[in-house]
């Protein structure tokens, strides 16, 4: 029987220390066809914490992007879908902070997104802000994207980039090869400023399931006095199509896009889809 995409994911959320939590996460993981079409979708977004409508920002451009990607034609590629999309999504937060007159883009409907895209044996990635993906590598881990950050001093440190902050938004895009048994990581900065990579990568490799492992992450970033709200999801490849071995091992552009808002009332059928705060693993 012909193998297909299948992947493990755990994930945990938590607000930590502060009042309200501003990240948001999901994951969708489509039957077939639309697997195989459009791949499985993983997604975190960081609202700003200067901004009061900051968790807005987050959830409306995750659950956004679970719900437009898998409405585009099958004939864009994964790279035109997702940076059409998320240019949409962009155009929409920057309106809204227009309209209700937030002229302080620190106070508006902004947010960092950063998401991977598995589709055959290819793992698109983009990246937006200061959210970071990180490839599992034996006891070590590997960053796979770059801090969008303006340091102005060392108590002053602020996005140079992220979606809503400006009409049109820069997005890096990457395509790696994937093969069973890869892991990636993906935590907010809340997490990674205060867990240590090889804390990160040992709990990992030495937890019972993927769930657990995140959960214990977050609690190190929590008791090393991080002060931000905590998210990480993390992804094992399990296995990928027989016949999708010879793909490009790594491809890497920056963009600038604009289009209008994609359209909606698509649903995928068949899904399984996580949106929240605080989700449960799955294996698929």
């Amino acid at each position: 029987m012909p193998r297909e995409l299948k992947i493990s994911v755990g994930q945990f959320s938590d607000k930590g220390r502060k009042e309200t939590n501003q990240d948001f996460h999901g994951i969708l993981i489509p039957g077939e066809p639309l697997r195989g079409t459009k791949g499985i979708a993983v997604v975190l977004a960081d609202g700003i914490s200067s901004s009061e409508v900051g968790h807005i920002a987050s959830e409306s451009a995750v659950r956004s992007f679970l719900t437009d990607y898998y409405c585009t034609p099958e004939s864009w590629s994964v790279k035109t879908s997702a940076q059409r999309v998320l240019s949409a999504i962009n155009g929409w937060l920057h309106a809204q902070s227009s309209r209700g007159a937030i002229e302080d883009k620190n106070r508006g409907y902004v947010c960092t997104l950063t998401a991977i895209v598995l589709k055959a044996a290819t793992a698109h990635l983009f990246h937006i802000g200061d959210a970071r993906i990180y490839r599992v590598s034996g006891g070590s881990l590997e960053q796979l994207t770059t801090d969008h950050r303006l340091r102005m001093s060392s108590q002053e440190i602020y996005l140079s980039r992220a979606l809503g902050s400006n009409p049109e938004v820069e997005i890096d895009y990457q395509a790696l090869r994937i093969e069973p048994g890869d892991v990636f990581l993906l935590a907010t900065d809340g997490v990674y400023e205060h867990a240590g990579a090889r804390f990160m990568a040992r709990s990992i490799r030495d937890s019972a399931d993927l769930e657990e492992a995140a959960k214990l992450i977050v609690e190190e970033a929590y008791r090393r006095d991080s002060q931000d709200n905590l998210t990480v999801q993390i992804v094992r490849i399990d296995e990928v199509p027989d016949d999708e071995r010879t793909t490009p091992s790594r491809t890497w552009t920056r963009s600038a896009v604009s289009s209008s808002r994609s359209r909606g009332g698509c649903e995928p059928s068949t899904a399984w889809r996580c949106f929240t705060r605080t989700c449960a693993p799955t294996t698929s």
